[in-house]
């Protein structure tokens, strides 16, 4: 429809660039219909496009009834082709050669993968907001520019022209009664300690001695406090006083605690729990395993402070509520920065301090 247009209407469309100058300008020789309007008028480009759109027609009431996606699928006797291009990642990691190796949980093909989490649990949020950023700040070690550290010991002896046997041998440790202990590594910001996952045991005599009774009531008490399901245990060596034999009686079961169920359960034995139990010192300074993991017990008075057990208190025998050992295991690899961890936490400790 352009190319009708008179010399002078393609001039004023085209940008000034590639517009012919006003000197070259050829009279038209075609004669159109429109020249006998004014010639200030322009014809509309848009006059040969349908005004109205098939968007606009209504589909008819029937063919709308009659669409049922789900009955046309059923009614249909062979299954469609699988699509080509549709994954499903393998169920389980059949090793680094198989061709099809399933996604990480965190990728959200993967079939383990779990959105969230949406919000952190009060301990959590506390840790990440609070006690993480102090710890790194009480824990610093300032190096200065062009700071060196000591080399490091050779480890093994050298040739020394004497015996081959001596090559390659351990050093004599120093002289002196105890060896020096190995210092820990500075804590940065991305090996400050926190809690990796908590551990929950009790030790039921009397679920050999007298009946299995014993045994379901401390699993459901210790269940109840922690939202997990429990694991039983059969004992390892004989007690002979207590008439239990290894192997062949269940007298223990365990909760290993992670993740949500992990932050709440801590957050009800500091804030719930501990502040109840009456003439309660703390946790003992000299508990842990030099690796970073505190231990300290419950009796069964303090296990039945826990909020599940005092709202339904009439459904557990009270003779039968059991005691507990919790271990709390953190990422620390020394007992200090565990317990400087925990007492930023809420839990306190007493006695000796022993790292």
């Amino acid at each position: 429809m352009t190319v009708n247009w008179p010399s002078r209407y393609l001039s004023r469309a085209l940008p000034r660039a590639l517009a012919p100058p006003a000197c070259s300008q050829q009279p038209s020789l075609r004669r159109y219909a429109s020249d006998q309007a004014s010639s200030d008028s322009m014809p509309d480009p848009f006059s040969e496009i349908e005004s109205e759109t098939s968007l606009k027609a209504t589909v008819p009431e029937e063919v709308i009834k009659s669409y049922d996606p789900i009955a046309r699928a059923r009614s249909r006797k062979k299954e469609l082709p699988k699509s080509r291009y549709q994954y499903r990642s393998p169920k389980y990691d059949r090793g680094p050669l198989h061709p099809h190796r399933p996604p990480p949980p965190s990728d959200p093909s993967s079939r383990l993968f779990v959105p969230g989490p949406f919000s952190l649990p009060r301990v959590e949020q506390t840790y990440e907001s609070t006690i993480a950023p102090d710890i790194l700040t009480l824990c610093y070690v300032h190096n200065p520019p062009g700071f060196k550290p000591p080399p490091k010991p050779e480890r093994l002896r050298s040739w020394d022209d004497s015996s081959p046997y001596h090559k390659n041998r351990p050093l004599r440790g120093p002289r002196g009664g105890d060896v020096l202990r190995l210092l820990r590594k500075p804590i940065t910001f991305n090996n400050i300690p926190k809690v990796d996952r908590i551990t929950i045991h009790s030790y039921v005599k009397q679920a050999a001695t007298e009946n299995s009774g014993w045994l379901h009531v401390a699993g459901m008490a210790i269940q109840a406090i922690s939202n997990v399901r429990v694991e039983t245990f059969k004992s390892k060596s004989s007690v002979a006083p207590w008439g239990i034999a290894p192997g062949r009686d269940t007298v223990a079961v365990k909760a290993e605690l992670r993740g949500e169920n992990m932050y709440h359960f801590l957050g009800k034995l500091i804030d719930v729990v501990m502040p109840k139990i009456k003439d309660w010192k703390g946790v003992k300074g000299s508990s842990g395993d030099s690796s970073g993991n505190i231990t300290f017990g419950l009796d069964p008075e303090s296990v039945a402070l826990f909020p599940e057990i005092e709202v339904n208190y009439d459904m557990y025998p009270t003779k039968m509520i059991p005691g507990c050992h919790i271990t709390i295991h953190t990422t620390a690899t020394t007992d200090k920065d565990a317990r400087l961890l925990l007492s930023a936490m809420g839990i306190p400790f007493y006695g000796k301090i022993v790292n």
